[in-house]
């Protein structure tokens, strides 16, 4: 199972990856066959080319994360809270978001889950 720290470490690097614009940063936090289902309903990315192919598009946009909370832990799995914002076309969009991290033993997200729906986004 992967420790506290390792999982809480992944959280603080997704978000450090995305004020980077850095997608490599991102997928190395995933292990090979894991999958990203962003938002919840879509059809899930799987393994690290269709991932690095997301957060590619994803950060192109320029948006930036910042947590709202703590980092919730639980067996294997990490739950956080945090607002999405980019700007487009002049204007300030956000999104507040809840993703879930699935680990493995060595600490790789198996399985990402974003939550968040038209209630939850401004400015679009």
């Amino acid at each position: 199972m992967a420790t506290p720290e390792q999982m809480t470490a992944a959280v603080h690097g997704y978000v450090a990856a995305f004020d980077k614009g850095d997608p490599e940063a991102v997928v190395a936090l995933f292990a090979p066959d894991a999958t990203v289902e962003d938002p919840v309903g879509t059809d899930a990315k799987i393994g690290h080319a269709a991932i690095r192919e997301f957060y590619t598009a994803s950060m192109a946009t320029g948006a930036k994360l910042q947590l709202e909370g703590p980092i919730r832990l639980a067996t294997d799995y990490a739950a956080f809270a945090f607002r999405v914002e980019l700007t487009m076309e002049g204007k300030l969009l956000t999104v507040d978001v809840i993703d879930t991290f699935k680990f493995n033993a060595d600490g790789k997200v198996t399985e990402m889950r974003a939550y968040f729906g038209p209630s939850n986004m401004t400015g679009f």
